[in-house]
C-alpha cells in the first residue's frame, strides 16, 4: 500500500514536472498516468483503457460541446456580436459608465451564446478598447470591464464548463444550467452596480457619450437596430436554454437547434458565405478537438490515480482539516483558485475535482451547489493576475499605450467582486438550488 502511495505522489510530481518543462498538458497527463499505472498494476491498465476511452467518445451529453462551440463561433465570425455591441453601446451611451454597462450586457449575451472566454475577450477587446480610450475612459477600468465581461461565459449557461461538470458530478446538464442562471445574473448585476457607482462618484473615469454624438442616431433608428441586432441572438439563447431547463429537449438536441439557429441568423443578416462557413468549421474543429483530446488523455491519469489508492490519500488529507464539510469546501475552493493560475479549467475539472468528489459525497454535499461554486471559482482564476488567461487574451489585442499594469490594475476590482459573489453563493446555497428545485430538477 505504501508503494502505491509513493507511485501516486510520483505520478502527480511527474505530471507537474513535465508541464513545467514545456510538455503540453494533455501529453503530460497521459505519460504520467501510463507510467505510474503500468508500474502499479502492469498490463492490466491497457486492458482497462479501451472501455474508458470509448465511454468518452460515445458520451451523448458531451456531443453537445462541438454543437455549442459551432453556435458560438458562427455568431462571433458572422459579426453578430459586433453589431450587438455597437447597438447596445448607443442605447446605453447617455449614462456615465454606459459603454461599460453595454460591454457587461453583451458579455452576458455572448456568454449565453458562445461560452468561449477567449473569443469573447478578443472580440470585445478589439471592438471597444480603442473606442473607450478615445472617449476618455480610464485604461484600467476599460481593461477590467472587458476581461470581466468575457469571463461571464464560464458561469452563464450554456457554458462548456457546466456541461463537463455535469458529467463529472453525475448531475443533469439541465439542473446545472438552471442552477447557474441566477448566480450568473447576480454576478453581472454586481458588475453593473460597480460601474454605476463609478459613474456616480468617479464620472471622469467613465464619461457618457457626448449628447451631440448620441443625437446623430434617432430613437426610431435605434429601436430598429435593437430589433435587428439584439433580438435574434437573444431569442436564440432563450429558446436553447429554455428548452433544456424546461425539460423539453436534451442538451445535445437543444445544442443542434442552437447551431441551426446561428446559421439562420447569419443567413438572414446576409453574412453567410463559403468563407464564413470555412472559418466557423475550422474554429469549431480546433476548440472541440482540444477539449476531447484533453479528456481522452486524462483517462489513464484518472484510472491510475483511482487504482493506486489516490482517493484514500485524499480522504486522509481532508480528515486532517478542521471545520468538517465547510472546512473541506473552503480548502477545495482555495486549492482550485491556486490551480487556476497554472492549469486550464478542463484539466482542473477532470483531474483535480474527481480526486475530491468522494469526500463531499460522503458528507452529503449538494453536488449541484458545489458544481456551481466550482464553476464560479474557475471563472475567477481566468481574471486573476498574474496568470489569468483573460488578461493574456486582452494583452494580445490591446492597442499601443495599454500596459500590462493597466490590465492587471483594472482586473483586481472585478476579482474582488467575483469573490463577493462566491461568498454570497457559499453563504446562501439557495441562490443556486432554488431554480432547479422550483422547476422540478
Amino acid at each position: 500500500m505504501v508503494a502505491n502511495e509513493w507511485l501516486v505522489i510520483g505520478m502527480i510530481t511527474g505530471f507537474l514536472a513535465l508541464m513545467i518543462i514545456g510538455i503540453p498538458v494533455a501529453i503530460s497527463l497521459a505519460v504520467s498516468g501510463f507510467v505510474a499505472g503500468y508500474l502499479g498494476f502492469g498490463s492490466t491498465l491497457f486492458s482497462l483503457m479501451p472501455a474508458r476511452l470509448y465511454g468518452v467518445v460515445t458520451n451523448y451529453t458531451l456531443l453537445a460541446i462541438p454543437l455549442f462551440v459551432f453556435m458560438g463561433v458562427m455568431l462571433e465570425k458572422s459579426k453578430v456580436a459586433e453589431k450587438m455591441l455597437e447597438t447596445i453601446g448607443k442605447a446605453m451611451g447617455g449614462v456615465n459608465g454606459g459603454m461599460g454597462l453595454a460591454i457587461i450586457l453583451v458579455g452576458v449575451l455572448m456568454g449565453a451564446s458562445t461560452g468561449i472566454v477567449g473569443a469573447t475577450v478578443v472580440t470585445v477587446g478589439l471592438l471597444t478598447l480603442p473606442v473607450l480610450i478615445r472617449r476618455g475612459y480610464s485604461p484600467s477600468v476599460s481593461c477590467g470591464t472587458i476581461c470581466a465581461s468575457g469571463t461571464l461565459g464560464q458561469i452563464i449557461p450554456p457554458s462548456l464548463v457546466l456541461i463537463l461538470l455535469s458529467d463529472i458530478v453525475g448531475e443533469s446538464v439541465g439542473a446545472l444550467f438552471a442552477a447557474a442562471f441566477i448566480p450568473g445574473l447576480l454576478l453581472a448585476g454586481i458588475y453593473i452596480a460597480y460601474l454605476l457607482l463609478l459613474g456616480l462618484f468617479k464620472k471622469e473615469l467613465v464619461p457618457a457619450i457626448p449628447k451631440e454624438e448620441r443625437e446623430q442616431t434617432s430613437g426610431r433608428q435605434l429601436a430598429r437596430d435593437l430589433a435587428s441586432d439584439v433580438l435574434p441572438p437573444l431569442f436564440l439563447v432563450i429558446a436553447v436554454l429554455g428548452s433544456i431547463v424546461g425539460g423539453i429537449a436534451a442538451p445535445t438536441e437543444a445544442a443542434s437547434m442552437g447551431a441551426l439557429g446561428a446559421l439562420l441568423i447569419a443567413l438572414v443578416t446576409r453574412r453567410l458565405n463559403p468563407g464564413l462557413m470555412r472559418e466557423t468549421l475550422h474554429g469549431t474543429l480546433v476548440i472541440s478537438a482540444m477539449v476531447f483530446f484533453i479528456l481522452l488523455c486524462a483517462q489513464p491519469f484518472a484510472l491510475a490515480f483511482r487504482g493506486l489508492g489516490g482517493e484514500n490519500m485524499v480522504h486522509t488529507l481532508f480528515e486532517m482539516l478542521p471545520g468538517g464539510e465547510f472546512g473541506a469546501i473552503l480548502f477545495l475552493m482555495a486549492l482550485l483558485f491556486v490551480l487556476g493560475f497554472f492549469l486550464e479549467w478542463i484539466e482542473i475539472s477532470y483531474i483535480a475535482l474527481p480526486m475530491f468528489l468522494p469526500v463531499f459525497m460522503n458528507y452529503g454535499t449538494d453536488m449541484v451547489w458545489l458544481a456551481i461554486m466550482v464553476a464560479m471559482n474557475l471563472q475567477m482564476s481566468f481574471l486573476t493576475p498574474p496568470f489569468g488567461w483573460a488578461l493574456f487574451f486582452l494583452k494580445g489585442v490591446a492597442p499601443k499605450g495599454i500596459t500590462t499594469r493597466d490590465i492587471y490594475v483594472g482586473a483586481l476590482p472585478f476579482v474582488a467582486l467575483q469573490l463577493l459573489a462566491l461568498v454570497v453563493l457559499f453563504q446562501f446555497p439557495s441562490v443556486a438550488t432554488w431554480l432547479p428545485e422550483a422547476i422540478g430538477w
